[in-house]
């Protein structure tokens, strides 16, 4: 068995008051009251805030909880809470202002955000949040792994693998592909927006390295074992020898890419055979059928793109990624070939949940990118994308503090991870790779329930 994986977090400060959800107001008709209700805040905000001069803003909603215990015990209810239309401005429809303000808790402290409140909702929607995990394992022997009393793995192995082993007498015939193990099904990747911002590029490479996982680059400066360069179609391949992996990447599906990348990667895999090649493919309604058909030609390692709401682009924009993962999965089910090969699938991962619906759709590993941005900050205005300058000035980070908040935020996805599959009775992740079983579909539940009676959706 190999040795327990752990991530260390340590507390990292955010640069810029986060942003609350709600506001404290007081009126001027205090009584002056022995029994305060300031004083008997059990988070101590009142004794904590400050008001920063430098951004204009009271510190104490980043404190408070939203309990509301201030509000009902006092005396002559001067105090009260409204929401902070700052909060409602942040983030966009998919990377909600709760996503955001979530992300940064995790970042700062590498812990597990518990509201102590319960979960009000939404309990359906699109994307991931139509998809819930099964937790009926519950009740039954489930796995502890959180709090250390039961082992349980987050390794995958990425590379070809063999359908079949030979043996020539006592020895093996076959020449095995070349294949290594991550001890978390988690890969990084800088956003297009922050391709340039060399502090955001050592801070996603050193938590790679320290997290010991890999991390994607299009530059050619950056190199090491904890790299994957990411190489165009039409661009000359000299990869380092230190890199275990490096990545083809294809704009589209189209025919004539498909057969260049084919015969490209039989070329390295000649010339390096220690190497495993990685096909980048933007997910649309070819996605699926391109896989498989690579997969027959011996590659067996692929990645598939979407963008930061998880969706494709241009024309293909109606396919959502988990639903790509789900069809590449089933149709290499259909040709008994799903074993042999490695589905590595990012974009719109925003929560910890989202890797293990991935995971559970059919993917092997997943690659996050916006959500490391989060953790500097970022309040993903998406305005870089237009070249405009950061408000928060993430071009600008010391990579130490980077590295410590995506560090701490991968720690608090851990745990989460970990939690999920130890509710569900698992012990490795592997087991969890397209086990839909594990899972429940809105759309499926809604199906069997009220189609008899309704009729089917019209979606």
């Amino acid at each position: 068995m190999p040795e327990k994986y752990h991530i260390h977090a340590e507390p990292a400060e955010p640069r810029y008051q986060p942003v609350f959800k709600l506001s404290s107001t007081e009126r001027d008709q205090c009584l002056g009251c022995n029994d305060c209700a300031k004083r008997n805040c059990i988070y101590d905000v009142y004794k904590k805030r400050e008001f920063l001069s430098s951004e204009l803003v009271d510190s104490s909603g980043s404190f408070c909880k939203s309990c509301m215990r201030c509000v009902q015990e006092c005396k002559n209810n001067i105090l009260s809470k409204l929401l902070n239309p700052e909060y409602t401005q942040i983030g966009n429809s998919y990377w909600t202002p709760a996503i955001l303000t979530s992300l940064w808790q995790q970042a700062h402290a590498g812990k597990i955000p518990v509201s102590g409140a319960g979960y009000d909702g939404p309990f359906s929607g699109t994307g991931f949040d139509d998809m819930w995990t099964d937790m009926s394992e519950i009740v039954r022997p489930t796995r502890d792994g959180i709090h250390g009393r039961e082992y349980i793995s987050t390794s995958i192995d990425i590379g070809t693998k063999l359908d079949r082993l030979h043996f020539n007498g006592q020895e093996l015939a076959d020449d095995l592909p070349p294949m290594f193990s991550l001890p978390l099904p988690i890969i990084f990747d800088v956003p297009r927006q922050a391709g340039t911002w060399r502090g955001v590029k050592q801070a996603v490479q050193q938590a790679a390295r320290k997290l010991q996982t890999l991390a994607f680059c299009d530059d050619r400066e950056s190199t090491g074992s904890h790299i994957i360069p990411r190489y165009s179609i039409n661009e000359k391949i000299e990869p380092d020898n230190s890199s275990k992996m490096i990545e083809i990447f294809l704009e589209s599906c189209e025919g004539q890419l498909i057969d260049k990348a084919e015969k490209l990667a039989g070329e390295i895999s000649k010339s390096k055979p220690g190497l495993v090649i990685c096909i980048g493919l933007p997910i649309s309604k070819n996605t699926a059928q391109t896989v498989v058909k690579l997969a027959k030609n011996k590659i067996g390692t692929f990645h598939l793109y979407a963008n930061h709401s998880g969706r494709g682009t241009g024309s293909d924009s109606d396919y959502f990624i988990k639903e790509i993962v789900r069809e590449t999965h089933r149709g290499l089910l259909a040709e008994s070939i799903r074993d042999c090969v490695t589905i590595l699938a990012g974009g719109g991962i925003a929560m910890a949940e989202h890797v293990a619906k991935l995971i559970a759709c059919g993917a092997d590993g997943v690659v996050v990118d916006n959500a490391l941005l989060v953790a500097l900050e970022c309040r993903m205005c998406l305005e870089c994308l237009e070249e405009e300058p950061c408000h928060v000035h993430i071009d600008a980070i010391d990579p130490q503090w980077g590295t410590k908040r995506i560090v701490n935020l991968l720690a608090s996805w851990h745990s989460q991870l970990i939690e999920v599959m130890g509710a569900m009775g698992l012990r490795e992740v592997r087991r969890l790779r397209g086990e839909t079983g594990r899972v429940m579909f809105f759309r499926d539940l809604e199906e069997e329930c009220y189609a008899p009676i309704f009729g089917k959706r019209v979606w």
